[in-house]
């Protein structure tokens, strides 16, 4: 089964919170999550890979996202911002949602590699 979930990542690097002299480099990122499908879903759960510039990986596994199971009715959009911290300027995030459908259907929407690019920091 194709996803009917379209997944739209955004990062933004977070200067004010960063301390690039001790490898500490924090983003926010924005998710736009679309149900272009014509079944109501909800998100049960999500993983994450977030791999740094020296190819350190770190998965993150859990329920929900920032504490919520959405539920998305054919045509609705669910936004939220969290965070990630690195240890070097550059890096990227990729993972995958895991919905069920209303009609009982459990399917993964996979959430497209972006990168995290604090190369401002080292100007």
């Amino acid at each position: 089964m194709t996803s009917p979930i379209r997944v739209e990542p955004q990062a933004y690097y977070i200067a004010d919170q960063s301390n690039p002299a001790n490898h500490c480099y924090v983003f926010a990122y924005r998710i736009q999550i679309h149900n272009d499908g014509d079944v109501g879903v909800q998100l049960i759960s999500r993983s994450w890979y977030i791999t740094d510039a020296n190819n350190h990986v770190r998965e993150v596994h859990g329920e929900g996202v920032v504490g919520e199971q959405p539920r998305l009715q054919p045509g609705e959009t669910y936004e939220y911002v969290s965070g990630a911290v690195l240890a070097t300027a550059q890096g990227t995030m990729r993972g995958s949602y895991n919905f069920t459908a209303d009609d009982g259907r459990e399917f993964e929407a996979p959430v497209p590699e972006f990168f995290l690019n604090g190369a401002q920091a080292l100007h």
